[in-house]
C-alpha cells in the first residue's frame, strides 16, 4: 500500500512528476471537453453543447446564491473552470493507478495535499485581488475593522483557516477514497481468488460512492470560492 512518489530535484526544488504528469492531463481532458463543447454553437444546443450549457447554467445558480449578478457574473468563467476542473482531477484516479518501480505515476491530483492547497491559496488570492480592484484598496482594508476594529485579528486568522480547510477538505475526501480503493484491490492480489470475489461488490459500491463524494466536492469547492469571493468584493457584507 505504501508507494513513493517520483520526485526530481533541480535547481534546489523538488518536484512531483506525477502530480505534474496528473496535472496535465486534467488540463489537457477540461480543454478537450470545452473545445468539443463549443466547436459548432447551434441556437438548439444537443450532446456537448447541451452539457456544456447546463454546466454553465448551474454555476450561474452558484453565483446568484451568494451575490449579485451584476457583481458576480464576471466570475461565471471562473467557477466553471474550477468546477469542471475539479471533477475531472477527483474522477482520474477511480478506476485505477498505477506504480512503476514502486512509485505511484498514476492517481488523483487532488489525493495529494500540496495540489489541493495550491487551488485553496490561488482562490484565496484571487478574493484578495478582486477585493481590492473593485471595492478599492482604503473600503477593502476597512472591511477588517467591521463592525469593530479589535476583529482584525481574528479576521486575519480567517483567512489563514479558510485556507487550509478549502484545500484540505478536498485532499482529506479524495485521498481516503483512494486508500479504501487500495486497500480492497490489494485483497485480490494478496488473498487470490476468494479475496478478489469477495473485494469484487464492494469496490464497485465504493467507486459508485467516490464518483457521488467526487461531485460533491467539485460543487463544495465552487461554492466556496464563490462565497469568499462575494465577502471581498460585495458591498453589502
Amino acid at each position: 500500500m505504501e508507494h513513493k512518489a517520483p520526485l526530481v530535484e533541480f535547481l534546489g526544488l523538488t518536484f512531483n512528476l506525477s502530480d505534474m504528469l496528473m496535472i496535465t492531463i486534467t488540463s489537457l481532458i477540461v480543454f478537450i471537453i470545452a473545445v468539443a463543447a463549443t466547436r459548432s454553437l447551434q441556437l438548439r444546443p444537443t450532446g456537448m453543447q447541451n452539457f456544456m450549457e447546463w454546466v454553465f447554467d448551474f454555476v450561474r445558480g452558484i453565483i446568484n446564491s451568494t451575490m449579485d449578478w451584476q457583481t458576480g457574473g464576471r466570475f461565471l468563467t471562473l467557477g466553471v473552470t474550477l468546477i469542471m476542473y475539479v471533477f475531472v482531477a477527483n474522477m482520474l484516479g477511480l478506476p485505477f493507478s498505477v506504480h512503476v518501480n514502486g512509485e505511484l505515476w498514476w492517481k488523483s491530483p487532488t489525493a495529494d495535499a500540496t495540489v489541493t492547497l495550491t487551488l485553496a491559496v490561488m482562490v484565496v488570492g484571487l478574493t484578495h485581488y478582486y477585493g481590492v480592484k473593485m471595492k478599492g484598496a482604503s473600503d477593502y482594508l476597512r472591511d477588517y475593522t467591521r463592525p469593530v476594529a479589535w476583529l482584525f485579528p481574528l479576521k486575519i486568522i480567517e483567512e489563514f483557516a479558510n485556507t487550509l480547510t478549502l484545500g484540505l477538505r478536498l485532499f482529506g475526501n479524495i485521498y481516503a477514497g483512494e486508500i479504501l480503493l487500495g486497500l480492497l484491490a490489494s485483497l485480490g492480489t494478496h488473498y487470490g481468488v476468494l479475496g478478489a470475489v469477495g473485494a469484487a461488490i464492494p469496490m464497485m459500491v465504493w467507486q459508485a460512492f467516490s464518483i457521488f463524494v467526487g461531485t460533491i466536492q467539485a460543487f463544495i469547492f465552487t461554492m466556496l470560492t464563490m462565497v469568499y469571493m462575494a465577502h471581498k468584493v460585495s458591498h453589502d457584507h
